[in-house]
């Protein structure tokens, strides 16, 4: 198996499933927080400062209004810890959540964790009002949220 393959055991049309887990700053982010009330863009990166991730996460930032136009809540998701994470988040300015999923059970749960153990691999995943997953987006082309910024506008308002 290639060290950065991804297979996620989610399709489009499944629920997400739930979590709870604190962002950079130590604050408890949950999906159910946004049930209801906004569509969530969920992206899986690899590592904290690393250079693919960095420019993930700010081309989220660049976008971010567009998002929250949209009514949709970006969530950035690793295995790093919440000071890694902090670190990372002054690195590249981003205003929105970076989960820390130190335990692995949520990468578990979306099947991103890579066979390694060591990382979650690069998924992204638009996840509806409702809780449905609507959009996947897996690999190098996850890096670029124009996809799931598409999605956003597709399932945005449901």
């Amino acid at each position: 198996m290639p060290l950065f393959s991804t297979s996620p055991n989610l399709k489009v049309g499944d629920r997400a499933p739930e979590f709870s887990l604190p962002d950079q700053n130590g604050d408890l982010v949950k999906l159910t927080d946004f049930l209801g009330r906004k569509s969530v863009v969920l992206a899986f990166y690899i590592r904290a400062s690393t250079p693919g991730c960095a420019k993930e996460i700010k081309a989220y930032q660049v976008d971010i209004a567009r998002f929250e136009a949209a009514g949709v809540q970006v969530l950035g998701i690793s295995l790093d810890s919440q000071k890694r994470n902090r670190k990372f988040a002054a690195e590249t300015g981003a205003t929105f959540p970076l989960l820390c999923d130190t335990d692995k059970r949520v990468a578990k749960a979306y099947g991103v964790l890579n066979f390694t153990h060591l990382f979650a691999n690069r998924v992204t995943f638009v996840i509806d009002r409702n809780g449905i997953i609507q959009y996947i987006e897996e690999g190098a082309n996850a890096v670029d949220p124009s996809g799931a910024g598409q999605a956003c506008e597709l399932h945005g308002k449901r």
